[in-house]
């Protein structure tokens, strides 16, 4: 498996090292005591001293916050700016243009919402960079989890970076053949209409394609299926889980003691 076919990135780390299931224990152990754990800055603290941190520690932090500028950050300010002007309920009035209101109470739920939302995205962000596909889905199947599963959170984790690779390819054949895709924005928009059909139709022959390979592989047989390449699970992996399932449930019990 080609790596640009992923986000991973290979990295000698303390990160890249732990099992796949510890990692993906890991993103339900941020994400459950950011949304859950009734106190304001529980995300926040989640997002300086868990996940930050742990870019650092998984030497992924140049990749991280690149992803965070240009995907996270967005998203997470479009949605403190809506809930901020548009959220009702506010008393304490702190200005006002217009049909817009901002309030106290909204601008502090719309900012802890933000970051519960880049708690969440950055902890699936972590995960991609430092977890390999084909070893997620090496370690799901030999505990036991159907193919089919397996192959449909593979072919999930993988649909972004596929697209994206045909689309350079796409973009790099086009405009070998003179297709103008760096002028001004009407033009650029005029160039995605002879881009969006190649990557549409190729996308299908892909998937047609895949079928037909993993078909011939015996992907469907119900023999019992053998891997070249065994992952582990340390008792280091084992404790961590049973770790993050304990921050969870504390978690979950906060919200309903504190409610």
């Amino acid at each position: 498996m080609h790596e640009r076919l992923s986000f991973y990135v290979k990295r000698e780390s303390l990160l890249h090292q732990l099992n796949p299931l510890t990692k993906l224990t890991l993103i339900f152990g941020l994400l459950l005591p950011a949304f859950l754990i009734p106190f304001y800055w529980a995300p926040h603290l989640l997002l300086v001293l868990v996940v930050f941190p742990l870019a650092i520690l998984g030497k992924v932090q140049r990749e991280y916050f690149t992803a965070t500028a240009r995907l996270i950050l967005p998203v997470a300010g479009f949605l403190f700016v809506m809930q901020a002007l548009f959220l009702p309920g506010g008393r304490t009035i702190l200005a006002k243009v217009w049909f817009l209101t901002l309030t106290q109470e909204s601008l502090m739920l719309a900012f802890a919402n933000a970051m519960r939302i880049m708690v969440m995205v950055s902890s699936f962000t972590l995960f991609m960079l430092s977890t390999h596909p084909s070893e997620l889905m090496s370690d799901l199947t030999q505990r036991g989890l159907p193919g089919q599963f397996a192959y449909v959170i593979i072919a999930t984790l993988q649909i972004i970076p596929q697209m994206q690779a045909k689309a350079n390819t796409i973009i790099a054949a086009q405009r070998s053949r003179g297709l103008d895709t760096e002028s001004s924005f009407i033009g650029r928009i005029r160039a995605l209409v002879p881009l969006v059909g190649p990557l549409v139709f190729g996308s299908l022959v892909e998937v047609e394609e895949r079928a037909i390979a993993i078909e011939a592989r015996g992907f469907t047989s119900r023999r019992p299926k053998t891997s070249l390449h065994e992952i582990n699970d340390r008792p280091l992996d084992k404790g961590i889980r049973w770790f993050l399932l304990i921050v969870m449930l504390a978690s979950l019990l906060s919200r309903i003691w504190f409610s």
